[in-house]
């Protein structure tokens, strides 16, 4: 691999943590709706208002009473 393809793929990798970190909060969280949260942070999170909207999802706290 030369070294813009390394670059392009590190460049990559450091996207997709990002992207994908809403869903990452939202498992440390043991949040019970996970996969609401990773549909929206898949399906929107290209949108700035759709991963910020799972990002603040992931960050709130769950309601325990039924």
């Amino acid at each position: 691999m030369n070294h813009d393809g390394a670059q392009t793929f590190l460049l990559l990798v450091v996207f997709l943590i990002l992207y994908l970190l809403p869903t990452k909060v939202a498992e440390s969280r043991h949040k019970r709706n996970i996969w609401a949260i990773f549909t929206l942070n898949l399906l929107l999170g290209w949108t700035v208002v759709g991963w910020i909207a799972a990002m603040v999802w992931a960050l709130t706290y769950d309601d325990t009473r039924s």
